[in-house]
Protein backbone atom coordinates (compact mmCIF):
# COMPACT_ATOMS: atom_id res chain seq x y z
CA UNK A 1 0.00 0.00 0.00
CA UNK A 2 1.38 3.83 -1.00
CA UNK A 3 2.18 5.72 1.98
CA UNK A 4 0.04 8.23 0.14
CA UNK A 5 -2.91 6.27 0.39
CA UNK A 6 -1.83 5.72 4.33
CA UNK A 7 -1.94 9.51 4.84
CA UNK A 8 -4.96 10.10 2.97
CA UNK A 9 -7.33 7.64 5.43
CA UNK A 10 -5.35 9.03 8.91
CA UNK A 11 -6.21 12.97 8.01
CA UNK A 12 -9.84 11.36 6.78
CA UNK A 13 -9.97 9.87 10.29
CA UNK A 14 -8.65 12.51 11.98
CA UNK A 15 -11.37 14.80 10.48
CA UNK A 16 -13.69 12.43 11.31
CA UNK A 17 -12.12 12.35 15.21
CA UNK A 18 -12.53 16.50 15.34
CA UNK A 19 -16.02 16.44 14.14
CA UNK A 20 -17.26 14.17 16.66
CA UNK A 21 -15.12 15.73 19.82
CA UNK A 22 -16.97 19.29 19.01
CA UNK A 23 -20.30 17.28 18.90
CA UNK A 24 -19.94 15.82 22.26
CA UNK A 25 -18.09 18.72 23.84
CA UNK A 26 -19.23 20.44 26.87
CA UNK A 27 -19.41 24.15 26.28
CA UNK A 28 -18.28 26.07 29.59
CA UNK A 29 -20.36 28.87 30.71
CA UNK A 30 -17.66 31.09 32.72
CA UNK A 31 -20.37 32.97 34.19
CA UNK A 32 -21.20 30.45 36.64
CA UNK A 33 -18.21 29.45 39.09
CA UNK A 34 -19.91 26.49 40.50
CA UNK A 35 -21.07 24.66 36.95
CA UNK A 36 -17.52 25.17 35.90
CA UNK A 37 -15.91 23.46 39.08
CA UNK A 38 -18.32 20.99 38.91
CA UNK A 39 -16.96 20.06 35.10
CA UNK A 40 -13.55 20.56 36.27
CA UNK A 41 -13.80 18.03 39.21
CA UNK A 42 -16.09 15.42 37.39
CA UNK A 43 -13.13 15.73 34.64
CA UNK A 44 -9.96 15.06 37.70
CA UNK A 45 -12.46 12.29 39.17
CA UNK A 46 -12.32 10.51 35.95
CA UNK A 47 -8.67 10.76 35.01
CA UNK A 48 -8.24 8.99 38.63
CA UNK A 49 -10.76 6.07 37.41
CA UNK A 50 -7.97 4.16 36.50
CA UNK A 51 -5.43 5.14 39.19
CA UNK A 52 -4.15 3.29 41.92
CA UNK A 53 -6.38 5.49 44.28
CA UNK A 54 -9.65 5.52 42.23
CA UNK A 55 -11.25 4.69 45.74
CA UNK A 56 -10.46 7.83 47.04
CA UNK A 57 -11.16 9.64 43.51
CA UNK A 58 -13.77 12.22 45.01
CA UNK A 59 -11.74 13.48 47.91
CA UNK A 60 -8.27 13.96 45.29
CA UNK A 61 -10.76 14.85 42.27
CA UNK A 62 -11.67 18.33 44.03
CA UNK A 63 -7.77 18.41 45.81
CA UNK A 64 -6.85 18.80 42.38
CA UNK A 65 -9.49 21.21 41.03
CA UNK A 66 -8.45 23.22 44.08
CA UNK A 67 -4.55 23.24 42.92
CA UNK A 68 -5.04 24.14 39.97
CA UNK A 69 -7.14 27.03 40.80
CA UNK A 70 -5.05 28.30 43.40
CA UNK A 71 -2.18 29.18 40.50
CA UNK A 72 -2.79 32.26 39.16
CA UNK A 73 -2.54 32.57 35.10
CA UNK A 74 0.84 33.37 34.80
CA UNK A 75 2.25 30.25 36.80
CA UNK A 76 2.85 27.34 34.93
CA UNK A 77 0.95 23.96 35.99
CA UNK A 78 4.18 21.96 36.90
CA UNK A 79 4.41 24.57 40.04
CA UNK A 80 1.57 22.47 41.41
CA UNK A 81 3.89 19.42 43.11
CA UNK A 82 3.42 16.23 44.86
CA UNK A 83 5.31 15.57 47.95
CA UNK A 84 4.93 11.35 49.38
CA UNK A 85 5.53 10.75 53.00
CA UNK A 86 5.00 7.40 53.65
CA UNK A 87 2.63 5.80 56.50
CA UNK A 88 -0.81 7.17 56.59
CA UNK A 89 -4.15 6.87 55.02
CA UNK A 90 -5.22 8.30 51.17
CA UNK A 91 -7.37 10.52 52.84
CA UNK A 92 -4.46 12.25 55.46
CA UNK A 93 -3.52 14.22 51.98
CA UNK A 94 -4.07 17.63 52.11
CA UNK A 95 -3.32 20.61 49.93
CA UNK A 96 -0.61 23.01 50.88
CA UNK A 97 -1.09 26.59 49.65
CA UNK A 98 2.33 28.47 48.85
CA UNK A 99 4.70 25.86 50.06
CA UNK A 100 7.56 25.91 47.04
CA UNK A 101 9.73 22.57 47.49
CA UNK A 102 13.51 22.41 45.61
CA UNK A 103 13.36 20.04 43.02
CA UNK A 104 16.21 17.61 42.82
CA UNK A 105 17.12 14.83 40.96
CA UNK A 106 18.84 11.80 42.77
CA UNK A 107 20.69 8.78 41.30
CA UNK A 108 22.35 5.47 42.84
CA UNK A 109 25.30 5.83 44.31
CA UNK A 110 23.61 9.82 45.20
CA UNK A 111 24.33 9.41 49.34
CA UNK A 112 28.06 8.02 49.07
Amino acid sequence: MHSQIIIKGFREAQALCCARIREISVKMDSEDPAAQRLVLERCAMTSLNSKIISRYREFFGKMVVDAVQAIDNYNNKNDIGIKKITGGSATDSQLIRGVCFKKTFSYAGFEQ
